[in-house]
């Protein structure tokens, strides 16, 4: 069964309102969670790991469907939790840096880092195109590099805290249009 045998509106905006709680498990999916979940429910087919060049090439499909649409993602009733997390880990130090995500992404935006522009940290071009992979790489991969780079120990891809933090930023982008997938840096 095809995923165009169901979405016949071909996924119009549905990017621009992820990370969204789940009707069904109340728990916090991303699009790659979503994914992975149809096809498991509606397919029969196996989940495809995070970074896979499939999950990739459909998470890039599924969110250029909403290019030129408003990011809208609720952060109220059960999805409040969620973002309540992801912003707490925005703003706690970690690592041998001692550093949070917010020291440099609100407090040095448009400065410069290692001959890198830092950004605000908004998610709206993901999965994106980044010079230094030389491929696609979605928000967690972006997400275990910055962990890295402050020597924090990353969080596994797909991991809960990671989603939650990807709704804290998509709330923060609120308004920004999806331009997935960018190319960046």
């Amino acid at each position: 069964k095809a995923c165009a045998s169901c979405h016949t509106d071909k996924l119009v905006g549905v990017a621009a309102r992820y990370p969204a709680v789940d009707s069904k498990t109340g728990e916090l999916f991303n699009i790659e969670r979503r994914i992975n979940t149809c096809r498991d429910d509606h397919q029969s087919l196996p989940e495809l790991d995070y970074e896979s060049e499939d999950l990739l090439a459909l998470t890039a499909y599924v969110s250029n469907q909403s290019i030129g649409h408003k990011i809208g993602v609720s952060v109220t009733g059960a999805a409040a939790k969620h973002y309540k997390a992801g912003e707490q880990y925005f703003r706690t130090r970690r690592g041998q840096f001692n550093l949070s995500c917010s020291q440099c992404h609100n407090e040095n935006w448009g400065k410069r880092l290692r001959g890198d522009t830092i950004s605000q940290g908004h998610l709206n071009g993901f999965p994106a195109y980044r010079l230094e992979w030389q491929g696609l790489g979605s928000s967690h991969r972006r997400l275990r590099d910055c962990d890295l780079g402050v020597r924090a120990e990353p969080l596994d891809f797909g991991d809960e805290t990671y989603i939650s933090v990807e709704l804290y930023l998509a709330a923060r982008a609120k308004g920004l249009n999806v331009e997935t997938p960018a190319i960046r840096r």
